[in-house]
Protein backbone atom coordinates (compact mmCIF):
# COMPACT_ATOMS: atom_id res chain seq x y z
CA UNK A 1 0.00 0.00 0.00
CA UNK A 2 1.54 3.56 -0.53
CA UNK A 3 1.55 6.37 1.88
CA UNK A 4 -1.44 7.81 2.44
CA UNK A 5 -2.27 11.50 0.67
CA UNK A 6 -2.71 14.25 3.23
CA UNK A 7 -4.60 17.34 3.06
CA UNK A 8 -5.11 20.37 5.49
CA UNK A 9 -6.02 19.32 9.10
CA UNK A 10 -9.57 19.75 10.23
CA UNK A 11 -9.36 21.51 13.48
CA UNK A 12 -12.24 20.92 16.31
CA UNK A 13 -12.26 17.37 17.21
CA UNK A 14 -12.60 17.88 21.06
CA UNK A 15 -15.62 20.47 20.04
CA UNK A 16 -16.77 17.90 17.59
CA UNK A 17 -17.21 14.77 19.41
CA UNK A 18 -19.51 15.56 22.40
CA UNK A 19 -22.38 16.70 20.48
CA UNK A 20 -22.22 12.99 18.21
CA UNK A 21 -24.00 10.02 18.64
CA UNK A 22 -21.98 6.54 17.62
CA UNK A 23 -24.80 3.93 17.06
CA UNK A 24 -24.62 1.01 19.05
CA UNK A 25 -21.85 -0.67 16.89
CA UNK A 26 -19.70 2.60 17.26
CA UNK A 27 -20.19 3.88 13.85
CA UNK A 28 -21.77 7.42 12.49
CA UNK A 29 -23.22 7.21 9.00
CA UNK A 30 -21.49 10.47 6.82
CA UNK A 31 -22.57 11.69 3.90
CA UNK A 32 -19.48 12.68 1.49
CA UNK A 33 -21.13 15.46 -1.16
CA UNK A 34 -18.65 17.75 -3.09
CA UNK A 35 -18.08 20.99 -1.87
CA UNK A 36 -18.55 23.22 -5.39
CA UNK A 37 -21.79 21.50 -7.04
CA UNK A 38 -23.30 20.00 -4.02
CA UNK A 39 -23.68 16.88 -4.97
CA UNK A 40 -23.92 13.64 -3.41
CA UNK A 41 -20.85 11.46 -3.69
CA UNK A 42 -21.50 8.83 -1.76
CA UNK A 43 -23.14 7.19 2.19
CA UNK A 44 -19.98 6.01 4.42
CA UNK A 45 -19.53 4.60 7.91
CA UNK A 46 -16.89 6.67 10.16
CA UNK A 47 -16.21 5.19 13.55
CA UNK A 48 -14.23 7.44 16.30
CA UNK A 49 -10.60 6.15 14.96
CA UNK A 50 -12.26 7.39 11.41
CA UNK A 51 -13.24 10.57 11.95
CA UNK A 52 -10.03 11.32 14.62
CA UNK A 53 -8.15 10.18 11.35
CA UNK A 54 -9.93 12.25 8.51
CA UNK A 55 -9.55 15.27 11.03
CA UNK A 56 -5.94 14.89 11.38
CA UNK A 57 -5.06 14.65 7.65
CA UNK A 58 -7.61 16.34 6.16
CA UNK A 59 -8.81 13.47 3.96
CA UNK A 60 -11.63 11.38 4.26
CA UNK A 61 -10.81 7.76 6.26
CA UNK A 62 -13.65 5.38 7.01
CA UNK A 63 -14.68 2.19 8.54
CA UNK A 64 -15.03 -0.42 5.91
CA UNK A 65 -17.58 -2.63 7.83
CA UNK A 66 -17.82 -5.40 4.94
CA UNK A 67 -13.69 -5.49 5.79
CA UNK A 68 -14.14 -4.81 9.16
CA UNK A 69 -11.21 -2.03 8.95
CA UNK A 70 -10.18 1.56 9.03
CA UNK A 71 -9.21 2.85 5.42
CA UNK A 72 -8.54 5.99 3.56
CA UNK A 73 -11.33 6.97 0.61
CA UNK A 74 -9.47 6.25 -2.38
CA UNK A 75 -6.37 4.57 -0.98
CA UNK A 76 -6.14 2.27 -3.68
CA UNK A 77 -7.31 4.13 -6.36
CA UNK A 78 -5.66 7.24 -5.61
CA UNK A 79 -8.98 9.18 -5.95
CA UNK A 80 -8.84 10.87 -2.68
CA UNK A 81 -10.90 12.94 -0.75
CA UNK A 82 -10.20 16.37 0.54
CA UNK A 83 -12.28 17.67 3.58
CA UNK A 84 -13.24 21.39 2.60
CA UNK A 85 -15.87 21.53 5.60
CA UNK A 86 -17.71 19.70 8.43
CA UNK A 87 -21.62 19.50 8.99
CA UNK A 88 -22.87 18.09 11.80
CA UNK A 89 -26.95 17.35 11.98
CA UNK A 90 -29.49 18.64 14.82
CA UNK A 91 -29.13 15.33 16.84
CA UNK A 92 -25.35 14.63 16.24
CA UNK A 93 -26.31 11.29 14.11
CA UNK A 94 -24.76 11.65 11.29
CA UNK A 95 -22.23 13.89 9.29
CA UNK A 96 -21.91 16.16 6.15
CA UNK A 97 -18.04 15.79 4.84
CA UNK A 98 -18.09 18.52 2.09
CA UNK A 99 -14.47 17.29 0.15
CA UNK A 100 -13.18 18.05 -2.91
CA UNK A 101 -13.22 14.54 -5.09
CA UNK A 102 -9.96 13.65 -7.12
CA UNK A 103 -11.02 12.11 -10.50
CA UNK A 104 -14.01 9.72 -8.60
CA UNK A 105 -15.64 8.51 -5.91
CA UNK A 106 -17.37 5.45 -6.96
CA UNK A 107 -15.44 1.97 -7.60
CA UNK A 108 -17.15 1.54 -10.61
CA UNK A 109 -16.10 4.54 -12.06
CA UNK A 110 -18.49 7.10 -12.08
CA UNK A 111 -18.21 10.58 -9.97
CA UNK A 112 -20.97 9.66 -7.91
CA UNK A 113 -22.26 6.16 -6.34
CA UNK A 114 -25.56 8.18 -7.05
CA UNK A 115 -25.41 7.79 -11.25
CA UNK A 116 -28.74 6.01 -11.26
CA UNK A 117 -32.21 7.40 -11.28
CA UNK A 118 -35.36 5.53 -11.26
CA UNK A 119 -37.63 7.62 -14.18
CA UNK A 120 -41.27 8.43 -14.40
CA UNK A 121 -42.03 5.28 -15.97
CA UNK A 122 -40.15 3.08 -13.30
CA UNK A 123 -37.18 2.05 -14.81
CA UNK A 124 -33.77 2.66 -13.45
CA UNK A 125 -31.63 4.93 -16.22
CA UNK A 126 -28.76 5.49 -16.13
CA UNK A 127 -27.84 9.64 -15.81
CA UNK A 128 -24.00 9.61 -15.07
CA UNK A 129 -20.70 9.69 -16.74
CA UNK A 130 -18.02 6.67 -16.42
CA UNK A 131 -15.08 9.09 -15.28
CA UNK A 132 -12.42 6.01 -15.37
CA UNK A 133 -11.99 2.06 -16.22
CA UNK A 134 -12.44 0.24 -13.15
CA UNK A 135 -10.48 -2.70 -14.84
CA UNK A 136 -7.56 -1.21 -15.42
CA UNK A 137 -7.45 0.96 -11.80
CA UNK A 138 -8.39 -1.60 -9.46
CA UNK A 139 -6.30 -4.75 -11.82
CA UNK A 140 -5.64 -7.61 -9.32
CA UNK A 141 -2.16 -8.12 -8.83
CA UNK A 142 -0.96 -5.54 -10.37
Amino acid sequence: MTRPIRGKPVAGYAALRPLLQFDDRGLLPTVIQDAKTKQVITLCYLNQAALQKSLATGTVHLFRRSQNRLMQKGETSGHIQLIKQVLVDCEGKSLVLQVRQRVAGCHTGYFTCYFRRLDARGRITTVGRRVFDPAKVYRKGA
